[in-house]
């Protein structure tokens, strides 16, 4: 099974850690994550304005598709959380 996370971009469900929204004010834990990210490069931006994080086990993707849609995917396709 995959997870698609906008703009072309899939990753296998088995690679899949974690779903973190960016809506309303990230937390200072979360942006201090994403920065230490970017500085090691593992984050793929797809898009300039995104709305939730996915981390996988390579990469963390900044995707322009919400936590919440993003969930209803994974779960429509019998993943757990």
């Amino acid at each position: 099974m995959f997870l698609h996370m906008g703009n072309d971009a899939v990753v296998p469900m088995k690679e899949v850690i974690s779903v973190i929204s960016l809506e309303g004010d990230p937390s200072e834990l979360n942006r201090e994550f994403l920065r230490t990210a970017e500085e090691e490069g593992f984050v793929v931006q797809l898009t300039a304005e995104p709305v939730s994080i996915v981390v996988c086990t390579k990469k963390i993707y900044l995707s322009p598709i919400s936590a919440k849609t993003l969930y209803k995917r994974a779960s429509s396709n019998d993943f757990d959380f």
